[in-house]
């Protein structure tokens, strides 16, 4: 074992670390986060027979909450040195949450859970890439990123078989008790992690010493100074505008037409998509470092487009399914990717995780906000209009993309002050 110092802190005694504890993570936080989701959207609009508008006002609400703690929850997890426990206590209000949704599934109980689990979703993403970022050294972090990736996808595919089994055997209603299982599961991984195996410099994005002086981490205003973080945040916020509300209205489309499937189908959807992000996550894993970063996210952004357009060409079933591959293909790309491009951004200022809050907050505007707007759309306008409109916001995307983001990778000394 090796000694090493930090100026944050005694010296750390690095231990091993098993890289199945990470994988197990992974897959079960992904298992936690995926019995949620589109899954309450369909329940509330098909079982308890909510409008389309009051299901859009609870997941904008959420929404809005949890995009306002998103940086200062990255603060907070650059600080802590606690973050295995951050992790767990995050899954015993999420489970809580989810439990209350089905104990009492009426509009004040369910906008309550929502809110909390909204808040505390914003825990696990960071978390897990600042436990990576401590885990691994540079050189080996792109592949662990997209093993990572392809860990999840995995969870959110086995999620989706269980919650359409339970949902076709038993309920819809009881897919939500899936979640407190999942989440004590989840916790049980992450404190498997030995604390001695994390470098809390190295998980802060710190490198053994920070910009501003000796070991300290640079001012928050270098996030304000970073231009392609702005951009990317800009980009990030009108590919979820765009993508977020997709597969809660294909599922419910699906469901309005099948309603003694909901779950099936919905669960047919979102396995479609993951068996696809899988192989994606671990090729953006493997040729990040070699190809860069930004033909493969022009890549990810150019389907989105593609796919919202073909939504409404046809209603029917097989269609609607075959189409949600594509999001595997974008989604799987913007998930595996991102961490990477805001380490390649922020590298040696100690800030990491407080500007992965920067762009989950610009993510969490867009998904949020969208959710309202295809609401109203769809209570309006019908299915197809939304489908269009998000359509040309992901062409917007693209377009802001390809002209304005530079390439991160290009130089491995780029960090917050490139441009």
């Amino acid at each position: 074992m090796t000694a090493e110092f930090s100026a944050a802190g005694p010296p750390r005694i690095a231990t091993r670390f098993n890289p199945l504890s990470l994988d197990a993570l992974n897959f079960l936080l992904a298992d936690v986060r995926g019995a949620l989701g589109p899954y309450l959207n369909v329940f509330l609009v098909t079982q308890q027979h909510w409008s389309q508008s009051s299901v859009g006002i609870v997941t904008t609400v959420g929404g809005l909450l949890g995009l306002a703690v998103q940086t200062p929850i990255g603060a907070a997890i650059d600080a802590t040195r606690a973050k295995r426990l951050l992790v767990v206590a995050a899954l015993a209000v999420l489970a809580v949450g989810a439990v209350a949704i089905y104990a009492l599934p009426t509009f004040w109980p369910v906008m309550i859970a929502n809110m909390l689990i909204s808040t505390v979703g914003d825990v696990f993403g960071p978390a897990v890439a600042a436990l990576t970022l401590g885990l691994y050294a540079r050189g080996k972090l792109a592949r662990r990123l997209g093993r990572n990736s392809a860990f999840d996808h995995a969870g959110n595919v086995a999620i989706a078989a269980a919650a359409g089994a339970v949902g076709w055997f038993f309920s819809q209603r009881a897919v939500f008790l899936l979640v407190p299982a999942c989440a004590l599961l989840a916790a049980l991984a992450v404190l498997s992690i030995p604390p001695n195996a994390i470098d809390h410099d190295r998980a802060r994005g710190g490198d053994g010493g920070a910009k501003d002086g000796e070991g300290a981490p640079s001012g928050f205003s270098i996030l304000l100074a970073c231009r392609p973080l702005l951009i990317y945040a800009a980009c990030t916020l009108l590919f979820h505008f765009a993508n977020a509300p997709l597969l809660p209205l294909v599922g419910q489309k699906l469901a309005l037409a099948h309603e003694a499937a909901a779950t099936a189908m919905m669960s047919s959807c979102i396995i479609a998509a993951q068996l696809i992000m899988l192989p994606i996550a671990l090729a953006v894993g493997r040729y990040a470092d070699r190809v860069g970063r930004k033909p493969i996210l022009l890549v990810g952004f150019a389907v989105l487009p593609i796919r919202a357009f073909l939504y409404t060409v046809s209603n029917d079933a097989a269609w609607l399914i075959g189409v949600q591959l594509l999001d595997g293909v974008g989604a799987g790309i913007f998930g595996a990717i991102t961490p990477l491009i805001v380490a390649d951004l922020m590298r040696g200022t100690g800030r990491y995780n407080v500007a992965q809050g920067v762009v989950a907050t610009a993510q969490g505007i867009g998904a949020s906000l969208s959710g309202l707007a295809a609401g109203v759309a769809v209570d309006r306008l019908g299915f197809e209009a939304a489908f269009i409109g998000a359509g040309m916001l992901a062409t917007l995307a693209l377009a802001v993309l390809a002209f304005a983001m530079p390439e991160t990778a290009a130089d491995e000394r780029n960090s917050a002050d490139g441009a």
